[in-house]
């Protein structure tokens, strides 16, 4: 997919928002799914996210880099939102429908990727034993591991995402990961 040219498209017709959704859905949601490890809660976070992105792309300026990337920081900011509050409350996407006449609602495979992302994570036991340790580092550190491990991102994307220099993204993995090993070798 040219993500330029579908980016201008979508500004001169909002209704074309629906291919940069179904191309990229799956990647933000599995983001929050493995952030959260609640099913409810990271469809609602991808949800938000991609509102947000709609509403919002107006004002996206084509950088010359994957607006996946920007996704990926609308999302990381959402769950740190949720994160902190526990209580995190997001908005509809019928606004989207109600607002703008854009129909995202196609949830066909949402339910599938649910299922599939529930069944790996239950087969890695230690996987989740590392995956609760790391949720309770401070956000700062789940952001960088989580895009490094979880999602298989490079330092340079995850710089571009977070909006940080490459340097500081290697420090916080280093020190994160340190963080880890030893509440590892705590138990």
């Amino acid at each position: 997919m040219n993500e330029e040219a579908l980016l201008k498209e979508i500004k001169r017709d909002s209704r074309r928002f629906g291919e940069l959704y179904e191309a990229f859905y799956k990647d933000i949601f599995g983001y929050a799914f493995r952030r959260t490890r609640q099913y409810d809660v990271a469809k609602d976070i991808a949800a938000e996210t991609f509102l947000k992105a709609y509403t919002r792309i107006g004002g996206f300026k084509w950088q010359n880099t994957s607006i996946l990337h920007w996704l990926y920081r609308i999302a990381t900011n959402e769950i740190n939102k949720y994160c902190r509050s526990r209580k995190y409350t997001p908005e509809s996407l019928n606004r989207i429908q109600e607002e703008y006449g854009v129909d995202l609602t196609d949830y066909s495979n949402a339910e599938t990727d649910g299922i599939l992302l529930e069944e790996e994570m239950s087969r890695y036991r230690e996987f989740a034993k590392v995956q609760e340790l790391v949720a309770t580092l401070d956000p700062k550190y789940q952001d960088v591991i989580s895009l490094r491990y979880y999602e298989q991102k490079s330092i340079r994307d995850i710089a571009i995402i977070l909006g940080k220099k490459e340097g500081t993204i290697k420090s916080l993995l280093s020190r994160g990961l340190e963080k880890v090993r030893e509440r590892l070798a705590g138990d």
